[in-house]
């Protein structure tokens, strides 16, 4: 049996204003190639399909137009759960619809956590695999609140919480469990010790940005364990079969170099094989940064190569280079090349006010803590505004905008 894993696709996202539904096509396509030639039969989304909650009617046909091209194919089955992008019910909408299509979307933890584990058969009635198909846990879902609780023991809860629920969902798994087929979850988490980048929009989930899950919240008994949430492909805690498989395309320059997989698991039996398979770069982002002549020279060189790069070009040169918009704008004129941004450190150093920052290059609590620090409010004082607010934002970020 042959299991494909991938994650974060992130369908609608921009990049600083520039829209990237070319690319999301182009591996989606390439992805149902692949699907068909490599032979899957078991197709797992770990979350984030879409950027955001409301995603436009573009991203939306290019979701369930996937789905259909995978419908012709030889993979008998597609596990959809839901990720903290995703808006829970709008997954979970066209649930039975789309099941008829051996399409399995878990939007949400459901009331019944029997309702998370999926028995999946080939077309001929014989059992492909079990699996406990677990998304993104909101707070909400598995943390009891009391007040005057320290941020400290709100993480331990989640924690705990979190674990529980994957203990609780594996033992009805394994009640019944046919032991020669391969039993498999799902995850949409923060693990502990895992590793970001810069600038990739991977969100906290939790308050307090310390609820990292240790690899104790998964039952022994789990053959492989298919993550999403962060967009580097990576092994937990030392295993191998806990496993992120990385967004299919880097979501920001700071992945720029990154090599993009999907994760392949071969089962003998309930022994996995696993192998990293590449996806091929749809879209080029070029990091430029250094001096003036640095920067131009490696803008000529792409231009001989004749790039079709995306730039986020950083200037780190001592002297002031007032021109260097309008210098680096002709360096790309009659290239294929498009600058995306540019950064003048220098610049900033030199001008007695601070410039004016974009909310582009902020997010909500870098913009919380520039308040804090105008109104003088005492260092002692804003750990405690820092994490209310931190939970403000977290509600408005899970509450499903499309539940009625």
């Amino acid at each position: 049996m042959k299991l494909l894993h991938t994650s974060d696709w992130h369908i609608g996202r921009l990049l600083y204003g520039r829209k990237r539904y070319r690319e999301f096509e182009s591996f989606l396509n390439w992805l149902v190639d692949h699907i068909d030639t490599a032979g899957i039969d078991i197709l797992v989304i770990a979350g984030d399909v879409f950027d955001t909650t409301t995603p436009s009617n573009r991203a939306q046909a290019l979701y369930y137009q996937f789905l259909r091209r995978v419908g012709t194919t030889a993979c008998s089955h597609v596990v959809v759960v839901g990720g903290n992008h995703d808006s829970p019910s709008f997954l979970d909408a066209p649930g039975q619809l789309l099941k008829a299509l051996n399409v399995h979307v878990v939007g949400a933890m459901p009331q019944d956590p029997a309702d998370e584990i999926l028995t999946l058969k080939d077309d001929q009635g014989n059992p492909l695999a079990r699996i406990c198909a677990v998304p993104y846990l909101r707070d909400r879902d598995i943390r009891t609140t009391a007040p005057g609780e320290a941020v400290e023991e709100k993480t331990q809860k989640l924690i705990r919480g979190i674990g529980a629920h994957y203990h609780q969902v594996g033992e009805l798994a394994l009640a019944d469990h046919d032991s020669q087929i391969p039993l498999v979850a799902t995850g949409h988490l923060f693990a502990a010790g895992g590793r970001v980048e810069e600038g990739d929009g991977v969100r906290e989930l939790y308050i307090g940005s310390l609820a990292r899950v240790g690899i104790d919240a998964f039952p022994k008994d789990f053959d492989y364990v298919a993550l999403g949430h962060l967009h580097v492909a990576q092994a937990v805690g030392g295993t191998e079969h806990i496993r992120y498989c990385g967004s299919p395309i880097p979501m920001g320059f700071g992945e720029a170099r990154q090599t993009k997989t999907l994760i392949q698991v071969e089962f003998d039996g309930r022994t996995p094989e696993i192998t990293k398979i590449p996806i091929p770069c749809f879209q080029a982002l070029e990091p430029v940064k250094g001096e003036l002549k640095e920067i131009l020279a490696r803008i000529e060189t792409l231009k001989a190569e004749e790039s079709t790069a995306w730039l986020e070009v950083e200037y780190t040169g001592e002297s002031l280079a007032a021109d260097l918009r309008e210098q680096v704008e002709a360096a790309v004129e009659d290239s294929a090349m498009e600058i995306r941004r540019i950064r003048n450190r220098r610049q900033v150093k030199e001008m007695i006010q601070p410039p004016q920052e974009g909310l582009d290059q902020l997010d909500e609590a870098q913009v919380f803590q520039r308040l804090l620090d105008a109104a003088g409010i005492p260092d002692p004082e804003q750990d405690a505004l820092r994490n209310t607010y931190g939970e403000l934002i977290k509600e408005m970020q899970e509450k499903d905008t499309r539940a009625q």
